[in-house]
């Protein structure tokens, strides 16, 4: 039997310097089972025809309509059985869809969480010490720092849950991963996180996060205010926070194997964790 299909999906506007690369990673990795889409969001350079080069599903908007409408039109096209998105400037270890697919499998959850690792902000990345299996929404919030970072580049998700949850992308706002990703966060009800898969992003000139535009720069800010309104409501809404955050990680062995862990959160909170799974906890 094949192993499941991962679709990637990878919005391009203007991205020819970096999207042989970013297909590059793809198809080095240690999983062969990858169908790879990429969204030609309007552009006006290269990026269709240097796409074409590679075994990729290329999508052709005609005009610039956003990541979160590529998004949307990708899952429509995707035949995966997962979903996992990238942006065109970043790149993956070697194992990472290896290391996602295992642990999404062995666990059966709706999403698997890898690290992220910021090469410009280093204090914002997300890393995991272990593997951890969580099922409360706050712990599910607190240890992938949903809400407090909004990508969704460093899940691997299931499409079914994704449909069946009716997840999509709020076209028209330039910060649309918020709330997608703290939707799906909180809609899951099992998250794995994946210590040795690493999501590292990158910044680039003319990307969203780096556009000097005084009307992108505008927009962008009146977005960003929007994703955190909709963010604390939706919180409010649920009863939960973003302040906890996982600060420690105590491992238990017996014969060199982890038996029992200990996750200590930012607001004292703690869980016990048996073989991956959480079996007691003190607030």
């Amino acid at each position: 039997m094949n192993p499941p299909k991962i679709s990637v999906i990878i919005p391009v506007y203007n991205g020819e310097k970096y999207i042989a690369q970013c297909i590059e990673t793809i198809l080095c990795q240690t999983y062969k089972n990858v169908e790879i889409i990429v969204i030609n969001d309007g552009s006006s350079d290269n990026s269709a025809a240097i796409a074409k080069q590679f075994p990729v599903k290329v999508i052709r908007f005609e005009e610039n309509q956003g990541a979160a409408a590529a998004r949307n039109a990708g899952i429509a096209a995707a035949t995966g059985e997962y979903i996992h998105f990238m942006d065109v400037d970043d790149w993956l270890n070697l194992e990472y869809y290896e290391r996602m697919i295992d642990a999404i499998i062995l666990t059966d959850a709706e999403i698997a969480c890898s690290c992220f690792a910021n090469e410009v902000t280093p204090r914002v990345s997300t890393l995991f010490s272990s593997r951890l299996v969580l099922m409360t929404a706050e712990d599910k919030i607190a240890a992938t720092n949903a809400g407090l970072m909004g990508s969704v580049c460093n899940y691997l998700f299931k499409k079914a849950f994704l449909l069946e949850k009716n997840l999509q992308f709020e076209v028209g706002h330039l910060v649309e991963d918020v709330m997608y990703s703290l939707q799906a966060i909180y809609e899951a009800n099992k998250i794995v996180t994946v210590p040795d898969a690493v999501y590292y992003y990158k910044k680039r000139q003319g990307s969203t996060v780096n556009n000097t535009d005084s009307a992108f720069i505008k927009k962008r800010k009146a977005d960003s205010q929007r994703a955190i309104h909709s963010r604390d409501e939706f919180l409010k809404k649920h009863h939960l926070s973003v302040e906890a955050t996982v600060v420690e990680t105590i491992k238990y062995k017996l014969f060199g194997v982890t038996v029992i862990r200990k996750i200590v959160f930012s607001n004292n909170r703690v869980r016990w964790n048996l073989f991956g799974i959480n079996f007691l906890r003190r607030s």
